[in-house]
């Protein structure tokens, strides 16, 4: 008899975490921040065409020089411009029987620029397009201190769950214990892009981007 007691027992207790793990209290907790972006990116160059490649791209260039020389008297730090297009294409006649005629050379060139003062875009496009600019391919705006807005963010998460869970645990008739597991959900909101524009004079509205955090926590529910 006494065996099988300290046999009992000890099931018992090799039973006991697994039966734990049964009475957890499982919620998702979420905040969100609302904040306006305070930085831009725009997507602005110089496509040219001639009869030759040479010829393409020597107005091509020419036209570039200035639209930098543009930007960077705008007050844009040398940083903060950078070429993420470049590209020479042949202009064939098309829609006439036989082989294709070849009409010319066509010369894109674009710049990636950072704003960092959102207020002084307009003058920036301004400057870009009198100095020759005539490609555009968007904008996109950011929250520069995003990294910091998410972590107050998921501290408000975590005091949401932690809300939800002892709201639960009491209605169980229980308490609540310990975390036992956190586990982050989702993503940060991407940047948002904002069509193409063609011409300074376009009013600019940043609005507001969301940032959102999202937690699942796990509780031990206690008696």
């Amino acid at each position: 008899m006494r065996r099988i007691l300290i046999c009992m027992a000890l099931c018992g207790a090799a039973l006991s975490p697994a039966h734990a793990l049964d009475r957890l209290v499982t919620v998702t907790g979420e905040a969100t921040i609302a904040v306006p972006p305070d930085t831009a990116m725009i997507r602005i160059g110089v496509t040219s065409a001639g009869k030759t490649a040479r010829e393409a791209s020597d107005a091509n260039a020419q036209k570039m020089q200035a639209v930098l020389t543009a930007i960077k008297g705008s007050g844009i730090a040398d940083k903060d411009v950078q070429t993420s297009r470049l590209s020479l294409q042949p202009q064939y006649e098309t829609g006439k029987p036989g082989p294709a005629r070849l009409l010319g050379f066509q010369v894109t060139n674009q710049l990636t620029v950072r704003i960092h003062d959102i207020g002084a875009m307009p003058n920036v496009l301004d400057k870009a397009i009198g100095a020759g600019a005539n490609e555009m391919s968007g904008i996109e705006f950011f929250v520069s201190e995003q990294s910091k807005l998410l972590d107050q963010a998921r501290d408000e998460a975590i005091e949401d769950a932690h809300r939800k869970a002892a709201l639960y645990a009491k209605a169980a008739g229980g308490k609540l214990g310990p975390v036992v597991s956190i586990a982050e959900e989702g993503a940060p909101s991407p940047p948002r892009p904002i069509a193409a524009m063609r011409a300074a004079a376009v009013p600019i509205a940043p609005g507001e981007q969301t940032l959102r955090a999202v937690v699942a926590v796990s509780y031990e529910l206690a008696q």
